[in-house]
């Protein structure tokens, strides 16, 4: 069992790792797109001013060498240049592409990262929770509550074998989720074979409103593989009060 955990350990990390490359691909990224689209920008004017070559010919050597009559037309205006092309948008097109590509790829390869770290770390709580409260010495405690009328749960303390093991305070969405039929795992830890007492004590507020506490004990016997104890919290009509009492699943 502890090889497991620490090949899943070994797992959890190399994860993280490719977690950092890529984080480090999607900053480089975001730092290249900026310059390629600038280059793109700039593109079309190196393209509409261009450099004369050697050996050719400027635009006032050919005016020199071609005859007067064809560099200068009656009037005395100068001829206007040649309007240059446009330039192909195709190539900035693909430029603006190819970014965005990277980056969802990028992206997919993120979110398939993340999913596998929930998954281990599912595993992973599974795998303390089986070694930490090993089947043959675990207990755990349950509550539960039926209608509610009669008494608002604040808080309950428990008590196994006259040691304090737990002090839980509800909130009120905790308690909305019990009174819609939800179950809540109090305790859980590990006890030995033999007799055992537990002791649970419920406090909030009772009938007209009132500081209500009370509490509720069982003796039980702890035997080999896991035992489920479960608080009930009950309304009693013909008194008008709640009623508390532990259950054994046997």
């Amino acid at each position: 069992m502890l090889y497991v955990v620490l090949r899943r350990l070994s797992s959890l990390k190399e994860i993280g790792s490719r977690l950092a490359g890529l984080g480090l691909l999607l900053i480089c990224a975001g730092v290249a797109m900026p310059a390629a689209l600038a280059q793109g920008a700039a593109a079309p004017a190196r393209q509409g001013v261009q450099s004369p070559s050697p050996g050719s010919v400027t635009p006032a050597a050919e005016s020199a060498s071609t005859p007067a009559t064809e560099s200068a037309p009656p009037g005395g205006e100068p001829a206007t240049p040649p309007a240059s092309t446009p330039p192909a948008s195709g190539d900035a097109a693909a430029s603006e592409a190819s970014p965005s590509t990277d980056t969802r790829g990028l992206d997919e390869d993120v979110q398939g990262l993340k999913k596998d770290v929930v998954d281990l770390n599912r595993e992973l709580f599974v795998l303390e929770e089986e070694l930490l409260f090993p089947a043959n010495t675990q207990v755990a405690v349950f509550v539960s509550m039926d209608v509610g009328d009669f008494f608002a749960l604040d808080s309950i303390t428990l008590k196994i074998d006259q040691k304090e093991v737990i002090n839980y305070l509800y909130t009120p969405r905790e308690v909305e989720a019990l009174l819609k039929g939800g179950v809540h795992r109090l305790y859980l830890g590990n006890l030995k074979v033999g007799q055992h007492e537990l002791v649970a004590f419920f406090s909030g507020k009772g009938p007209n409103d009132r500081d209500y506490k009370r509490g509720a004990t069982l003796k039980f016997e702890k035997g080999i593989g896991a035992k489920y104890l479960e608080l009930k919290i009950n309304d009693r009509q013909r008194r008008l009060q709640p009623e508390f009492e532990i259950k054994d699943w046997e």
